[in-house]
C-alpha cells in the first residue's frame, strides 16, 4: 500500500492561546519563558525585549519589570524610614522603634517574596495572573490583551 498518504497530526487541544506548551521566540514553552520572566526586574527586561509575539510571555515580563520597580522603591522606603527612626535623639526609643520597623520590613519583604512565588507557581502553570495593583498596569502597558 505505497499510494496512502501520512495522517496529518490531530489539532492543538484547547481553544485559549494562551495555554499549552507552544514555543516561544526564545524556544522555550511558553510557561517555562513566562516563569523565567517573572524574575523580577532583570527576567523580565530580557523576556520583554527578546519575545515579541507571545502576549502572555510579554505580560509577565511586563508585570515583572513593574513588580521589580515597586520592590525597589519599597526598599527605598523601608531604608529612609529606618534612618528616620535611627534619628530620633532619645537612644532608647531610637532602638526600640528601629526593632520594631525591622520586623515590619521583614513583614514586606516576606510577602513581596510570596508574590514573587506565586506569579511564577502561576505561570509555569500556564495561568496569566495579576499582582493585585501591578497586574492592570501591566496589561495595560500591554494594550489591554485579557
Amino acid at each position: 500500500m505505497p499510494d496512502q498518504e501520512p495522517i496529518p497530526p490531530p489539532p492543538p487541544q484547547g481553544s485559549d492561546p494562551e495555554l499549552g506548551p507552544k514555543s516561544t521566540s526564545t524556544g522555550l514553552p511558553s510557561n517555562v519563558a513566562a516563569a523565567l520572566a517573572c524574575i523580577p526586574l532583570i527576567g523580565g527586561i530580557i523576556f520583554y525585549i527578546v519575545e515579541k509575539h507571545d502576549a502572555f510571555v510579554r505580560f509577565y515580563a511586563m508585570q515583572s519589570i513593574i513588580f521589580g520597580i515597586a520592590w525597589i522603591l519599597i526598599s527605598i522606603g523601608c531604608a529612609l524610614i529606618s534612618g528616620l527612626f535611627g534619628a530620633i535623639p532619645i537612644p532608647i526609643m531610637a532602638n526600640i522603634f528601629q526593632g520594631l520597623w525591622n520586623m515590619v520590613t521583614w513583614l514586606i519583604y516576606i510577602g513581596l517574596f510570596v508574590i514573587l512565588i506565586v506569579a511564577v507557581v502561576r505561570a509555569l502553570n500556564g495561568v496569566r495572573w495579576e499582582i493585585p495593583y501591578i497586574g492592570p498596569v501591566a496589561r495595560r502597558q500591554e494594550g489591554g490583551a485579557a
